[in-house]
């Protein structure tokens, strides 16, 4: 074999090889936490921002048929463990931060109820499934031989670039007949830190908060 093809060769191997390893856009189903009844509805779809996400709505939902939603507290599921990376303050930051920042996107859309009692009342439940970091998708200049061996190297020694990334699972439970009529299970990049011991805070996982508050507001109302 002429040295120019096997050159390619090599190429096209590493490309797929890290191709292969790239982030994935979505939950997949070992990320599951048990927080949501039922995940085998789901499907994947694109939300207004373009973002890929898995969901589900019931086919008879309309948001117009209710009065309001009362917003449960937004939680860990399962309980949050803090680590080297991930300090507790840091998980509390987190969860307060969603928490208001979906209750203001829901009151856009619809009234926030203090209370679930009465008819016609939707119960949002919210739950943080993960809040973690991985390694950057495979840039098109680092597919090439030198390049592919330097980025796959980094990544096994912890230097390379990783995006913090939060886990979200969300229902919506009519109060009436206690259905769930929506499900959403949610990935979402924040902004990336140096290298896999550095520490994830808050300020970089807000920006992966800020695009699905974006996305509720936007989200096409139903019925």
């Amino acid at each position: 074999m002429k040295k120019q093809n096997f050159s390619v060769v090599i190429a096209v191997l590493a490309a797929g090889l890290l191709l292969a390893g790239c982030a994935s856009k979505v939950t997949k189903t070992d990320q599951y936490s048990g927080f949501l009844p039922d995940y085998s509805k789901l499907q994947e779809t694109s939300s207004p921002s373009g973002h890929k996400t898995l969901r589900w709505i019931a086919p008879n939902f309309k948001e117009s048929n209710y009065r309001g939603v009362y917003f449960s507290p937004v939680v860990y599921y399962p309980a949050a463990k803090p680590n080297d990376r991930v300090s507790q303050q840091t998980l509390d930051k987190i969860r307060n931060y969603t928490d208001q920042s979906m209750r203001k996107a829901v009151a856009e859309r619809t009234t926030i109820l203090k209370s679930p009692a009465g008819s016609r009342v939707l119960l949002a439940k919210v739950a943080i499934t993960a809040v973690s970091a991985e390694d950057e998708d495979v840039k098109f200049y680092e597919v090439v031989p030198v390049a592919a061996v330097v980025a796959s190297t980094m990544a096994a020694t912890g230097h390379r670039t990783q995006n913090t990334t939060l886990f979200l699972e969300a229902q919506l439970i009519d109060q009436d007949t206690g259905k769930t009529v929506l499900e959403v299970v949610r990935k979402n990049y924040g902004k990336t830190v140096n290298n896999g011991s550095s520490p994830v805070t808050e300020e970089e996982v807000k920006a992966a908060i800020d695009e699905m508050v974006v996305d509720t507001i936007a989200f096409p109302k139903q019925g």
